[in-house]
């Protein structure tokens, strides 16, 4: 089992032999052991003669990291050093951030994911946990973390990877590499960390037809016994971890909104594609409308994907007119969606309880049965905001961009779909099409834009932006539970970090200051939860309590009761 670094009071002497010291990610420094270390811990004659720092084996991996060829190649290479040593890691990590995180992220991510069981060389402390063995759920929980101090889980069931949809136990991925940058981004302690997948089976006849495929060979179990599951998962994590924050990803559609709802009034949990997402897209259209100097009460928003994501970033953006003093029945009329089978209407049978809030009454237009179609749907509503989560690629065309050009001086459009292959735009094509007018956030990185002697600045309307600040902030407050408020002053934080009146200026801050704004962002989620009472510590100096709670990638001396035996 692993040594921990941060263990719980009263936890026993770890007896552990010089090798296991060397294998252990949390404790081990590599070629850093100090002289006087490896006399004490036995590690003479085991690491070479030489001493280094650790900027030293920073520059050394960083070198070895360039020889990779291929970006999978690249993440395989990193998750291995991650299995090796985490100060090292995150070091790596936090000195590369724009250049690593498509990498230890999406878009690579999703390639690791496809290939996961293929792939496999080590489960990077992840917990996998079998709907088929619910008995032993406690047990694996308490094993994984082997007495460390455990505040955050990701949890995913992995029925609806980022736009790659079921990957089964494979998903576990998803919830590593998103623990990953809460920890490169706001340094929440890796040792406080636990990926989790709750496997109960896939639909994904690829997987289910390939006997090295590493997860139980069944269909996806649905129903009762899904949700006891479920249940008994979230039970155990509360009795072994009391100050949890709890972060579930890429469920599916239909079983993300009931397990948020269930639990965001009883613990503090948090759905990254229900509110992650709409965070930081509300954060992007607050910035396009500090740029384009327009009124949000003045925007027409429009959805071309209804599903979680959608749905979810629409109720995010709508909540916003309601704390601009809009009456719910008038901030309804701004909102549009617009999905498979073209603009949702409330007499539609096959609405989910997410859509329909927004659905719209056919009698508002001459034309209603012929808006089967987003270029449709433009034409008639004339939107000024347009975002994407259909996974439709190139479905932002030219007549639509230039259709929306002609209707709002400054429309605002993201299409945010990820991976790239599966993007609604490309952001040189919208600057072109619009002539410079539009506002732009995509979901995956992407280059400045020239345009007319002009460099846009495009956005990336990444949930890393605000998903690990305010992880943080919620943390450090120890919140006892993630309110709304807490997340409207999460997306209003990023507000003026860029400069709206710079020419191609974007709509949110740049990925390379990821770590500069996630501290920005926990402050304000902090300050939050406090006001509202919800710190269930006292707290007196909110931005000190931030600091305190953040973790940097250095190195320690190794904790008091480590007693090196030998075999």
């Amino acid at each position: 089992m692993m040594a921990p670094l941060t263990i719980k009071p009263g936890g026993l002497t770890m007896k552990i032999t010089p090798e296991q010291l060397i294998h252990n990610p949390f404790l081990n420094k590599g070629t850093a052991f100090t002289k006087e270390e490896r006399d004490q811990y036995g590690l003479n004659g085991i690491l070479p003669p030489a001493i280094q720092t650790l900027d030293q084996q920073v520059k050394q991996a960083y070198a070895q990291y360039s020889t990779k060829n291929s970006d999978l190649d690249k993440r395989q290479f990193l998750m291995q050093l991650f299995n090796e040593n985490h100060v090292l890691f995150y070091k790596l990590f936090s000195e590369h951030v724009y250049e690593f995180m498509p990498i230890v992220y999406d878009p690579t991510i999703a390639d690791s994911i496809e290939n996961y069981s293929a792939l496999y060389t080590d489960p990077q402390n992840a917990t996998y946990l079998s709907i088929d063995d619910p008995d032993n759920i406690k047990q694996a929980l308490k094993h994984s973390a082997d007495g460390r101090d455990i505040r955050l889980v990701v949890v995913t069931d992995a029925e609806g990877i980022l736009g790659i949809g079921d990957w089964g136990t494979q998903g576990v991925d998803i919830a590593v590499g998103k623990l990953m940058v809460y920890t490169a981004a706001a340094g929440i302690d890796p040792s406080q960390v636990l990926p989790v997948v709750l496997d109960v089976g896939t639909n994904n006849d690829k997987l289910l037809n390939d006997d090295l495929y590493l997860g139980n060979h069944h269909k996806r179990v649905t129903g009762k016994k899904y949700h006891e599951f479920v249940d008994q998962f979230v039970a155990a994590s509360r009795e072994l971890f009391p100050e949890l924050y709890l972060h579930f990803e890429d469920f599916g559609r239909d079983n993300a909104d009931d397990i948020l709802n269930q639990y965001k009034d009883q613990i503090t949990t948090f759905n990254d594609d229900i509110q992650g997402t709409g965070i930081i897209v509300l954060a992007g259209v607050l910035g396009a409308l500090n740029i384009s100097k327009q009124k949000l009460e003045d925007q027409t928003y429009m959805s071309f994907g209804a599903g979680t994501a959608g749905a979810g970033i629409a109720k995010r953006v709508y909540d916003e007119f309601i704390a601009h003093g809009m009456s719910p029945e008038e901030a309804k009329k701004h909102f549009y969606l617009v999905d498979k089978q073209g603009l949702l209407f409330d007499d539609m049978d096959d609405l989910t309880p997410q859509q329909r809030p927004f659905a719209r009454q056919r009698s508002e237009f001459a034309n209603a049965d012929e808006l089967t179609s987003l270029a449709a749907a433009v034409k008639a509503v004339h939107p000024t905001i347009l975002v994407g989560t259909s996974t439709q690629p190139d479905t932002f065309t030219e007549e639509i961009v230039k259709e929306m050009t002609a209707h709002t001086e400054r429309p605002v459009i993201f299409p945010l779909s990820n991976p790239t292959k599966l993007a609604e735009a490309k952001a040189a094509d919208l600057i072109k099409w619009s002539d410079g007018h539009a506002l732009v956030a995509t979901g995956i990185s992407s280059e400045p834009v020239n345009y007319k002697g002009v460099d846009y600045n495009i956005g990336q309307a990444n949930n890393a932006l605000v998903y690990p600040g305010l992880g943080l902030g919620t943390i450090a407050a120890s919140a006892k539970l993630l309110s709304e408020e807490m997340i409207s002053a999460a997306a209003h934080s990023l507000g003026g970090i860029v400069d709206p009146d710079q020419p191609g200026a974007a709509v949110l801050p740049p990925v390379s200051k990821l770590n500069e704004f996630s501290q920005t962002v926990a402050v304000a989620v902090a300050k939050q939860a406090v006001a509202q009472g919800l710190n269930q510590q006292p707290i007196d100096d909110v931005k000190q309590v931030v600091k305190d709670n953040t973790w940097v990638p250095a190195y320690r001396d190794l904790p008091n009761d480590i007693e090196i035996v030998t075999l």
